[in-house]
């Protein structure tokens, strides 16, 4: 079976494989439903402030969120407010979808992004559920797959209630695939800063021993090289500066320890040599407040398009990135723009950097500030997407 061989291979959980083949897990609450659904960690965690708000707004209203990778579930499940329930996706199959719809009955279904499901939607709509594609992203790759299949990308497209696309490249190919967008929202301009362990972070500042700390967060294999050689360019004495990498994948832990001779967070090591692994879940909030500088990964090497530079942001640090950020250039010109964040073509460029913000704390600091009083600014996409999804919800 597939979905066994993922698991063994760490992609499914063994343990709520039912859930992947439409088998709810728990039992559905009393009432009316919204269902919202975030395919992997950064989708999910796009969707955290939405889910507050609308328990702010809506205390009465259950919810239920979906998600389709386990380390996406990893974080729910750290994460999400008491009383939301959370399930895997099911597989866009007759069968499992019939299943999960006829459990859960949605009335209101919200999905976050690019995450389509052809069967899961058409089959949603058929049955009344509400839909709304909010923070939808359309890369031109993804409208030319769609565009081959015109037919069914109309019925797919027409089925929201409520389309808000991320940006204007989005809404036209959205439109010229059967939707019908409606204002710009892009839920990872909003949000809280990522939650951390006061006194773990205490601790890791006293083994830090003054030196400055540069993160390199949610970084890619072949961007880790990038970063350390640069970093050991730039500075030339381990008591200076230590060096912290947060792989986007937390299980490429031992592989990078082994390449640097770095000690490693999850295998319980102290960051004491000059390059330190933060490979667990759920602790990036802790490493950006441990951070001088943070360097986001995602955008050194082509096709992988960049990370929300907004989370380091809202803990006001200073931000150096690839050039390959297309998934998140409006977020990167809008730093830019305010001297929040700074770009880096190569290891050479990004040693200059390094070297630059070690140099002149003083405009770390100015930076940093700059980024936390940009993403303060950002968080009135919240009430948008609330006041617009307010007519869809049930009574």
């Amino acid at each position: 079976m597939v979905l066994r061989r993922r698991a063994a291979r760490g992609k499914e959980d063994l343990a709520r494989l039912g859930e992947r083949l439409g088998h709810a897990g728990v039992a559905r609450p009393a009432g009316p439903l919204v269902w919202l659904h975030g395919v992997s960690v950064g989708e999910a965690t796009s969707l955290l402030p939405l889910i507050e708000a609308l328990r702010g707004r809506r205390p009465d209203l259950p919810l239920l969120v979906t998600s389709g990778t386990t380390t996406a579930a990893a974080m729910l499940a750290q994460r999400l407010p008491a009383g939301v329930v959370h399930q895997y996706l099911p597989l866009d199959l007759p069968g499992p979808i019939r299943r999960f719809l006829d459990h859960w009955r949605p009335s209101l279904g919200i999905f976050v992004e690019s995450e389509l499901w052809p069967n899961l939607i058409l089959e949603g709509h058929r049955r009344g559920v509400r839909l709304a594609l909010v923070s939808a992203r359309m890369t031109e790759g993804s409208a030319r797959s769609w565009s081959r299949y015109p037919v069914a990308a109309h019925e797919v497209f027409s089925s929201f209630d409520l389309v808000l696309p991320q940006d204007e490249a989005s809404a036209g190919r959205i439109r010229g695939l059967g939707g019908t967008p409606g204002p710009k929202l892009n839920l990872k301009l909003a949000g809280d800063p990522l939650p951390a362990d006061e006194a773990e972070l205490a601790r890791l500042r006293t083994a830090a021993a003054s030196r400055t700390v540069v993160l390199a967060a949610s970084t890619h294999p072949g961007e880790e090289e990038i970063v350390v050689e640069a970093f050991r360019a730039a500075v030339f004495d381990d008591a200076e500066a230590l060096l912290i990498i947060a792989p986007r994948h937390p299980d490429r832990g031992p592989e990078l320890a082994r390449m640097f001779g770095a000690s490693r967070r999850s295998a319980g090591e102290t960051p004491t040599g000059p390059i330190h692994v933060a490979d667990t879940l759920g602790e990036l909030g802790l490493f950006f407040r441990l951070s001088d500088v943070v360097v986001m990964g995602g955008g050194f090497l082509p096709g992988i398009g960049g990370h929300n530079p907004l989370e380091p942001a809202r803990i006001g640090r200073p931000i150096v990135t690839g050039p390959h950020v297309f998934n998140a250039a409006e977020l990167y010109a809008g730093l830019f723009a305010d001297a929040a964040a700074i770009e880096a073509c190569d290891a050479t460029a990004l040693r200059r950097h390094i070297r630059g913000l070690l140099d002149y704390p003083h405009i770390a600091r100015r930076m940093g500030e700059a980024a936390l009083d940009h993403a303060t600014q950002q968080n009135r996409a919240i009430d948008t997407a609330l006041d617009l999804l307010t007519p869809l919800l049930p009574a």
